[in-house]
This record gives C-alpha cells, structure tokens and sequence, in this order.
C-alpha cells in the first residue's frame, strides 16, 4: 500500500479507529480479570451480551423487520460459536493471567487458516492455507508450550500435563473465535451485516443464559469496578466495535486489518504491566514472542482467507 494512502483521510482514519478498538479490546484482559474478583464469569458474559444486544436493537431497529428464516440460520450458527469462544475466554481468564489469555487466544489468526484445509469449511473464495500458515502454527504452538508450562520445571510432556486449567479452556476459546470468522466468512457475503450482528449476539446470549445455571452458581457484589467493566465491554468492547469494524474494513484491505487485530496482546501485555506490575520473563517471554511470530508468519506472508465482508475478521474483539 502506498503512502498516498495511508495519508487519505479515511484510510488515516480506518486505521486510527482500528488501532482504538483493538486498544479497547486489549485494555479489557486486566479490566474483565479484576471485575471478575466481585462477580461470576458466565453471569458476567451474559449480562455483557444482554446489554450489548439492547444496544445493537436500538441501533439497527430498522432491520429487525427484515429478518427472514436464512439469516436467523446464519446468524444462529455464527451466535453459537460466539457464545463458545465468549465462555470458554471468560472462565479461562478466571483462571490464568490476563497477559497470557491475550497471547493464546491470539493463536485464532493461526486456527483460521488451518481450518480452511476442511474442505466443508473452507469458505468458496479462499485458497488453500499456505506452508506458511503450517510453519507458523507450528511456532506459535511452540510458544504456547513455552508460555503456559509450568515455572520452574522443564519443558516436557509431563509439565505440559500440569498446565494451567485456564490456559486450556483459552485455547479452546481460540477454537471458538476461529469457527466464528469460518462462519463468517461462508454467510457474510450473503446477508446484511447488521441482521447477522442482531442475531448473532442475541443468540448468543441466550446460549448464555441457558448455559448459566448448569455450569456455575452465579453471584455479584455490585461496586464501580464491576459496573466500569460491564459498562465498557458491552458498549465499547461488543456494540460500538461492531460499528467501527464495519465501518473500517470497508476501506482497509483484509491482510492490514488482521495485523492490526493481531495488536490486540501486545496491548493486553502492556496494560497489565502499566497498571499490575505484571512482566513476561525469561521462558514466558519467549513463548509469548513465539506466538506473535507465529501470527506474523501467518498472515504476512499471504492471507489464504479473504473476507467478502467487514465483519468477517470482527472475531478478535471476541478475545475480550
């Protein structure tokens, strides 16, 4: 791309909102983590959801009407997966740090192209992943070992054995967010994205909701933090990023979006060493290091999946 237009003013300003919303989403890690000291993850992802949904009605009142059976399908296949990666991130950051919750569930820009060699998967207008998205797989994962072993213990088998339950359960958020930009990528084309936006995050939080009672005992003492966090993830985090997102790959091509997504744990990283004190040293640094190479190889060197539309990449605010 060249500089003439970085310098268009709408090109400066895709990017501008972008980079801010992936800011968002980064500072949310350490935000979520100390809001969940005084309230429920699943509780907290549900109301989250709720209050996002209400906004999103209001917003884009003017297309529930047009809502037919197709889209309710798209949209409902797209909420699950939503609903999948948002459960699995919120009980996992429970567990483990903030940092290292933004670093694994990074490993999704890499779980993409690996998903696209399914051949049902694999969305009409993408290619075949490349070596690179092979090789770069294969470093993050090597990071994600170095990030998540326990300390003090040599890499092996028998350590990886006792890894953090919460880092687990990020993985397999990173596999949720994943399936949620395939999904997308397969109806995005075909439907608004304000219809598949309504329905997708409805769905989801009556997945949510659904789900709450069989897999924790929910409760929540009410103060300014719990209030803060909900406040910034369902209108900045989930609703108002929608809009941005939209807005913002309409002109910025696809491979730039995703490594301005990719962004999004290294400010984790930073917020939580500015406000908790909180470094990666020594083994962690290099794992966490390991899987941004991993993100970089992936989807500089080419880019096997090409969003028809804005939101097919909008998985990493689901990161929050």
């Amino acid at each position: 791309m060249s500089r003439a237009h970085y310098a268009h003013p709408q090109s400066l300003r895709a990017h501008l909102l972008l980079i801010s919303v992936v800011f968002v989403w980064g500072s949310t890690f350490i935000l979520v983590k100390t809001a969940l000291l005084n309230i429920s993850p699943l509780l907290f992802n549900l109301i989250r959801m709720a209050l996002a949904f209400v906004i999103l009605a209001i917003v884009y009142r003017r297309h529930l009407r047009q809502i037919r059976l197709p889209v309710l399908a798209a949209g409902s296949i797209v909420g699950l997966t939503l609903a999948m990666g948002y459960q699995f991130q919120t009980v996992g950051l429970h567990l483990t740090t903030p940092s290292k919750s933004a670093f694994i569930t990074g490993m999704v820009v890499v779980i993409v192209p690996l998903l696209a060699v399914i051949p049902g998967l694999r969305p009409p207008a993408s290619a075949r992943p490349h070596w690179n998205a092979w090789l770069g797989a294969f470093v993050a994962f090597a990071g994600i070992i170095l990030l998540t072993a326990p300390p003090g213990q040599p890499v092996s088998f028998a350590a990886f054995r006792q890894v953090n339950l919460g880092d687990v359960l990020t993985l397999v958020c990173a596999l949720g967010f994943a399936l949620q930009v395939i999904a997308l990528a397969h109806f995005s084309p075909r439907f608004p994205f304000e219809q598949l936006a309504l329905i997708q995050i409805g769905v989801c939080t009556l997945v949510m909701a659904v789900t709450l009672p069989f897999f924790e005992h929910p409760y929540v003492h009410w103060n300014t933090t719990v209030i803060a966090a909900l406040a910034i993830t369902s209108v900045l985090a989930t609703a108002l990023a929608f809009t941005v997102l939209s807005y913002a790959q309409r002109i910025l091509p696809a491979t730039h979006t995703a490594l301005i997504l990719a962004l999004e744990p290294v400010f984790a990283w930073l917020v939580a060493f500015l406000f908790l004190g909180q470094t990666l040293q020594g083994r962690s640094l290099a794992g966490a290091l390991l899987v941004l190479a991993g993100i970089a190889l992936t989807e500089l060197i080419s880019q096997p999946m090409q969003p028809a539309e804005p939101e097919s990449t909008s998985i990493s605010e689901q990161s929050l």
